[in-house]
C-alpha cells in the first residue's frame, strides 16, 4: 500500500515547508515511495481525521502520524530492514537534540529572514490567512521583516555558529554518512532556498558546502525542486 504524506504547498505547487522536508528526505533515505498530497494553510479540514491541523500528516495503510519527529520514529520502528534514520538508541537521542535546535533557534532564525518571501509565493487563497497569523505571532507587519532583512541575516549568522564549527571539521553532521539529523537541519535552508532568491549563505562558508552535498543526495532529490529567482 502507497505511503501518503499531505504536504504543504504554495503558488505553482511549491513544496517548502522545512518540516515536510523533513519528512520527504527521510522517506528517501528508507527508499520507501510516497505519494505527496498538496495542502493549503486553510484547507486544515483535509487533515481533520489526524488529529492536528499541520503538516506533515503521513498515512501509511492502517496508521496516521503527525509532526515530522513523529513520522521519522514511526519510519524507523515500522521499517528497521532499512537504512537507520539515527543510527541507534544513543544516535536517536542525540538526533532529538538536534531537533530541538531546530525548532527552537534555527527555524525561528531563518523565518525572520524569508517570511514576506513566503507570503509572495503563497496562493492567493492563502494569503489572508497566512499574513493575519504571521503578524499576530510576530507582533509587527510583514513588512517590517522585508526592512530588516539585513539585521535578522546577520542574527543568522551567529546562530549558525555550532552549526559551522561542527562542518569545518566532518562532511555530515551524523558522522560518516549523512542521516536524519542531517535532514533536520538541510530541510531549513531548503526553506530559505525555494523562497528567497537572496542565498543566505557566503559561498566560503562550510555550511553552504554541506548544503550542496546534501542537494546532491538521492540523485539530486532536493535540487531538482528549482531555487527562487
Amino acid at each position: 500500500m502507497t505511503i501518503t504524506v499531505y504536504d504543504l504547498c504554495g503558488a505553482n505547487d511549491l513544496r517548502f515547508s522545512p518540516n515536510c522536508w523533513r519528512t520527504r528526505l527521510a522517506l528517501a533515505h528508507k527508499g520507501l515511495e510516497a505519494a505527496f498530497e498538496p495542502w493549503h494553510f486553510t484547507e486544515k479540514e483535509r487533515i481533520a481525521f489526524s488529529g492536528g491541523k499541520t503538516v506533515p500528516v503521513l498515512v501509511d495503510g492502517e496508521h496516521t502520524v503527525r509532526d515530522s519527529w513523529e513520522i521519522a520514529t514511526y519510519l524507523e520502528d515500522a521499517y528497521p530492514e532499512k537504512p537507520s534514520l539515527f543510527g541507534g538508541d544513543a544516535g536517536r537521542a542525540v538526533t532529538g537534540f538536534i531537533n530541538a535546535w531546530c525548532d527552537s533557534h534555527l527555524h525561528p532564525g531563518v523565518i525572520r529572514c524569508v517570511l514576506p518571501e513566503i507570503y509572495d509565493r503563497l496562493d492567493e487563497i492563502d494569503r489572508p490567512y497566512f499574513k493575519e497569523s504571521r503578524e499576530r505571532r510576530f507582533g509587527v507587519p510583514l513588512d517590517d521583516f522585508r526592512a530588516k532583512k539585513a539585521d535578522h541575516v546577520a542574527a543568522l549568522g551567529q546562530t549558525l555558529t555550532p552549526l559551522r564549527t561542527i562542518l569545518k571539521a566532518e562532511d555530515w553532521i551524523a558522522g560518516d554518512a549523512p542521516a536524519y539529523a542531517d535532514y533536520l537541519v538541510f530541510a531549513a535552508f531548503q526553506w530559505a532556498r525555494l523562497v528567497s532568491p537572496e542565498d543566505l549563505l557566503q559561498a566560503d562558508d562550510p555550511i553552504h558546502a554541506w548544503r550542496e552535498r546534501m542537494l546532491d543526495l538521492f540523485d539530486g532529490l532536493a535540487r531538482g525542486f528549482d531555487a527562487a529567482t
